[in-house]
């Protein structure tokens, strides 16, 4: 019997115990197979554009390293800009299990479920241009579409949407890696699974992560637009801020584009890395299509709390939590915060996607980090580790 997973589009927020479960992939997947006891020795890199950041070198530098040595990361790549906008990167590991060529510095990664931040903003300023309404129920603009066992489009708003207390049911977990590494997903295929199952919640009762919320916001963004999501995001986010690594790929694009380390899935739990570079990532589409840099993760996040991106209303909205899991985490309308063993909180998203995972995000005082790793850590010490390695970055 298959293991069902979301691993495709999982975030940060999704610690419970279906996050690590071991999960199926396709027998065919054999390309750059290597199990962790055979990896060479990590090489770890360095360097600076021009000096100082927000940490000490060494300590970032060790921190990539332990995810590479000891929490059996093919590699670990991050980028650390400092509140004067002086940036590093950093890499470890290797950036092919196979030829065991170096990480590409800054090179670019699937950024999974941080695309729900872009999807976010480009709701909200819809929302700042009278065109969207946060209260209004999802029936408003996509009518009769949203219906199911114990759903009702007609009672799910805007804003329970985009913080996760709609209810609805996450079709990401009823998908497996066969699906999702070769087959393309429309919207609406996306929809109906999650329309198959029974509500999880009623609207507002609580906080519940699903991936169903934002393929819901990104139909919304298409009917009131007249426009493809992909076109509105590039548009009103991704060239406004000048993201030039960041881009949603087109359908059926199975590459990454620029260069980038190659992302492994391990399937079953204990079982060898099998490369999982190439896939269709439709199956994420709003909640998580995105391809991304670290560098650009951290002007992304940056850029939208300098008031860059959004009016001061919506980013404030943007910007109001509810509780979301455990250790402090708090989810707003696309973005969390998180507490920072130095005092305060960074704001970012995260997001996990067959191959790799990301973390990070920015402070209000300008210091911002991003961390990614080309393997979904399989037990929670790793993944905890990803974690430190930000707050390392952020804190020094």
């Amino acid at each position: 019997m298959r293991a069902r997973t979301g691993q495709i589009l999982r975030s940060s927020t999704r610690r419970d115990g279906r996050r690590r479960r071991a999960v199926s992939a396709a027998a065919a997947l054999a390309v750059g197979v290597m199990t962790l006891g055979v990896l060479a020795p990590p090489a770890a890199s360095e360097s600076a554009a021009p000096a100082a950041a927000a940490a000490g070198p060494a300590t970032v530098q060790r921190a990539l390293n332990t995810l590479v040595r000891d929490d059996g990361m093919p590699a670990a790549l991050a980028s650390v800009k400092d509140r004067n906008g002086r940036t590093r990167t950093y890499t470890a590991g290797v950036g092919d299990l196979t030829t065991g060529s170096e990480v590409p510095r800054d090179g670019q990664v699937r950024i999974g479920s941080n695309t729900k931040a872009f999807t976010a903003v480009v709701v909200l300023q819809l929302v700042g241009e009278g065109k969207i309404d946060l209260e209004a129920f999802v029936d408003t603009y996509l009518p009769g579409l949203v219906r199911g066992k114990g759903i009702d489009g007609s009672r799910i708003t805007v804003r329970q949407l985009l913080q996760h207390t709609s209810g609805l049911p996450d079709y990401g977990v009823h998908l497996d890696d066969d699906e999702i590494r070769n087959r393309y997903f429309e919207p609406r295929e996306l929809l109906d699974l999650a329309l198959d199952h029974p509500a999880d919640a009623e609207p507002g009762e609580t906080w519940g992560y699903s991936n169903t919320n934002y393929v819901l916001a990104g139909l919304i963004v298409q009917k009131v637009t007249g426009r493809p999501l992909a076109e509105e995001m590039d548009r009103r986010v991704i060239q406004r801020i000048g993201l030039r690594h960041t881009y949603f790929p087109a359908p059926g694009e199975m590459t990454v584009r620029e260069p980038h380390p190659r992302g492994y899935h391990r399937s079953p739990q204990d079982g060898p890395l099998r490369d999982f570079t190439e896939m269709d990532p439709s199956a994420g589409w709003a909640a998580g299509q995105l391809i991304s840099t670290n560098s650009d993760l951290n002007r992304f996040f940056t850029a939208l709390l300098a008031g860059r991106l959004l009016p001061a209303a919506q980013l404030a909205e943007m910007r109001t939590t509810v509780p979301a899991g455990t250790s402090g985490l708090r989810y707003g309308l696309g973005l969390t915060s998180r507490p920072l063993s130095c005092g305060g909180v960074y704001w970012g998203h995260g997001g996990d996607i067959a191959g790799y995972e990301t973390r990070g995000g920015a402070t209000d005082d300008g210091r911002a980090a991003n961390v990614a790793v080309t393997s979904i850590p399989t037990d929670e010490a790793a993944a905890r580790h990803v974690g430190e390695a930000v707050d390392t970055a952020l804190c020094g």
